[in-house]
């Protein structure tokens, strides 16, 4: 879904395809014309927007996610060296 967002609030090109057929003697349809041409999407700004409040939020939270699991892993390492320097006092 990110991406798509992305995509869209970034402004892209496509390329579109107009083909015009004609009947021949034989009342066979058959293709006359072909023209191609690429138009560019502009950004979107509620693309944009919407875009930046999501990646914000997955941030933060992946930002609170690992933040809860240093403080895990420094709480151990505390509880340790408190084991450690109570030990050399005893």
């Amino acid at each position: 879904m990110l991406e798509t967002l992305y995509k869209k609030a970034k402004g892209y090109d496509v390329e579109e395809v107009v083909c015009e057929y004609s009947v021949d003697e034989n009342g066979e349809r058959q293709l006359s014309k072909e023209k191609h041409t690429i138009k560019h999407v502009p950004p979107d700004l509620s693309a944009i927007k919407a875009y930046l409040e999501l990646k914000d939020s997955d941030l933060q939270r992946m930002e609170t996610e690992n933040l809860k699991k240093e403080k895990i892993r420094l709480l151990k390492e505390l509880k340790k060296s408190e084991g450690k320097h109570e030990r050399k006092q005893n």
